[in-house]
């Protein structure tokens, strides 16, 4: 038996919905490959984020940002984990499980956001909720347009 899946059919075809889908799971294994390769920018992207200033974490004990360094990259490693089974998930799609493929990745968009998002207004940083917030804009645009083609 064969399934056709949701951007191979000609008659109801959200391509554009899918393909942002797997635009944004790349960016996001991308960000996380940024963020365990590049140290050194990634600690003056987010210094520039956090504290509008590039040279930020240099001024931190050594140790204080050794330890920066380590969970930025345990972070990026857990995006790149993330983001290629969203996009293998993506790749996937079938019009016959379509709705409960795009659950699974809006539910593990949603666990991600609300306590990261929470925590960061929480402890004074907002610019991290919003660089959150973009980042979960990206996912809800493409599963919330792609709803209407599996109800």
């Amino acid at each position: 038996m064969q399934t056709s899946t949701m951007h191979n059919r000609a008659t109801s075809t959200p391509t554009f919905w899918i393909n942002w889908l797997t635009y944004t799971a790349e960016f996001t294994v991308l960000f996380g490959l940024l963020m365990v390769l590049a140290p050194g920018l990634t600690q003056q992207a987010f210094g520039l984020l956090m504290f509008q200033n590039t040279e930020q974490f240099a001024a931190f004990d050594p140790q204080a940002t050794a330890y920066i360094e380590l969970a930025h990259a345990v972070m990026g490693s857990v995006l790149v984990g993330w983001g290629a089974l969203i996009f293998m998930l993506v790749r996937k799609l079938n019009i016959e499980d379509a709705k409960q493929t795009c659950n699974m990745i809006t539910i593990s968009v949603l666990l991600w956001y609300v306590p990261d998002t929470a925590f960061s207004l929480y402890s004074g940083f907002w610019q991290n909720a919003v660089l959150n917030s973009g980042f979960a804009v990206l996912y809800a645009v493409p599963l919330l347009a792609l709803r209407k083609y599996y109800r």
